[in-house]
């Protein structure tokens, strides 16, 4: 299922998303001591951390995370880990806690269950998921041109983070599964732009996530994913 609220500008859509995703952070920290959020990368959350950074509440209490992370130096201009680090975890944010899912130099099978151990305790279930949408419909690194795709969008799987090399895009990748993901409490697709306002259309006109992983969840049916979208 899915919810869609169009907004007239991305400055408006930006404001709404950081005062609804920081009334469910507080809520969180009252009813259990503590919250999380799973953020995406690219540029269109940019001004949505902004003003998220901003928002009055008891940061040092929350945990922020990435939806997925390419495998690269954080001092890259393709981390998201920097994305958010100079977005994000600024003003009163910057007194909030980062779960880095790039960590060391390769991304080893022992790293991985390693970090797989770390996200299980720390994050999940997730108060909060702002997913974004690439052209090809792929969410997190779900791609539809991985060979992990099957593995990824699978609800039985039991992991919690995998790797994923596209075939379409740089980096290898790691990434939060479908499976993780939708124990998420709160989920938000982020999307700016009449391109991707084609994709999703696109998305919701179809029925096969594999070819679109968006879809998954999308059309989930009990998931109810809020998109936010603005020109």
């Amino acid at each position: 299922m899915h919810q869609l609220t169009e907004f007239s500008t991305r400055k408006n859509l930006d404001v709404a998303l950081a005062q609804t995703v920081s009334q469910i952070l507080a809520q969180a920290i009252s009813l259990k001591g503590k919250a999380s959020i799973a953020v995406s990368g690219g540029s269109t959350p940019k001004g949505f951390f902004k003003v998220l950074s901003q928002r009055d509440i008891d940061w040092s209490k929350v945990t922020i995370t990435l939806a997925d992370e390419r495998w690269v130096a954080i001092d890259s201009q393709d981390s998201n880990t920097r994305l958010v680090h100079e977005n994000l975890l600024q003003n009163n944010a910057a007194a909030a806690n980062f779960f880095h899912l790039k960590q060391g130099d390769e991304l080893t099978d022992e790293t991985l269950t390693d970090l797989n151990v770390a996200a299980s305790k720390t994050l999940l279930p997730l108060d909060v998921l702002i997913l974004g949408m690439g052209e090809d419909g792929h969410t997190a690194s779900l791609f539809p041109c991985s060979d992990e795709i099957n593995v990824g969008l699978d609800e039985k799987n039991d992991a919690v983070l995998m790797k994923v090399q596209p075939k379409t895009a740089p980096h290898q990748r790691i990434s939060f599964t479908f499976a993780s993901l939708i124990t998420s409490k709160n989920i938000f697709l982020h999307s700016c732009g009449e391109g991707k306002k084609t994709v999703l259309t696109q998305a919701l006109n179809g029925d096969d996530p594999f070819e679109m992983p968006i879809r998954a969840f999308l059309q989930h049916p009990s998931l109810n994913t809020q998109i936010f979208w603005a020109p």
